[in-house]
């Protein structure tokens, strides 16, 4: 049973950004002025995993380059979300983060983390 205080207090709806996503959005919109991102869109994807079971990275991001990755950011990473993250990194030709915010102790800023295999 999980303890009440990391539940979530309700989900926002279908679409709609959290604060932390809301805030990785303006760091894809720098990385995109500056010419490292080419197009991302919040939500962009869904990866099916099995019958009746579907991953939704939080931002589909096309690098440059032509590269396209899947980046999820979280506060918290319940394991259902960590198992789906990895299963799709396994199956999809395409590079899988995690990302979370670094503490400002240490500086501020993301935290990102490959997942899966590199391609």
């Amino acid at each position: 049973m999980m303890a009440r205080g990391l539940q979530a207090l309700g989900r926002l709806k279908v679409g709609a950004m959290n604060q932390t996503e809301a805030a990785y959005a303006r760091t894809l919109e720098l990385r995109k002025a500056a010419g490292e991102v080419a197009w991302y869109k919040f939500e962009g994807l869904k990866f099916r995993l099995a019958d009746n079971t579907f991953y939704t990275p939080d931002f589909a991001v096309q690098l440059s380059d032509g590269a396209l990755e899947a980046h999820e950011v979280k506060g918290f990473m319940m394991e259902d979300a960590n198992v789906k993250i990895k299963v799709a990194a396994d199956i999809y030709p395409l590079r899988f983060f995690i990302v979370r915010t670094r503490p400002k102790r240490e500086g501020g800023g993301w935290r990102i983390e490959s997942v899966g295999n590199e391609i």
